[in-house]
């Protein structure tokens, strides 16, 4: 059974930083892309960016040039820095991956997502 646990959230300043992480756990899985989306209240989850196995990535405009993704495979890890946050990044974040069973060629790619961690931004 494999699981994504983030970390990294809570309260920051305008103006100031956080760094969020997310760690698939269990075994015998390989992970494709990685990623983040966010849900602020009464707005759809929306992309915030993503970075594939071989580390190219792919970022929101709203987040480009403040948030970096990256990635630490041998931890089966993804990191997500975010840099001069604004009141408007308040949201829950979600760590997203494409999982499958390392054990045969043919098995599927599944979509797996982490519990969720808040991030606020105050003005």
């Amino acid at each position: 059974q494999v699981q994504l646990v983030e970390s990294g959230g809570g309260l920051v300043q305008a103006g100031g930083s956080l760094r969020l992480s997310c760690a698939a756990s269990g075994s015998g899985f390989s992970i494709n892309a990685m990623g983040w989306y966010r849900q602020a209240p009464g707005k759809q989850r929306e992309l915030v960016a993503t970075i594939t196995s071989g580390g190219s990535t792919n970022y929101a405009d709203s987040v480009k040039g403040r948030f970096t993704i990256s990635r630490d495979n041998a931890k089966n890890t993804v990191y997500l820095r975010m840099n001069s946050l604004n009141p408007e990044d308040t949201a829950v974040y979600y760590c997203n991956a494409e999982i499958k069973n390392s054990g045969s060629y043919f098995s599927p790619w599944y979509n797996y997502w982490g519990q969720g961690t808040q991030v606020t931004v105050s003005s």
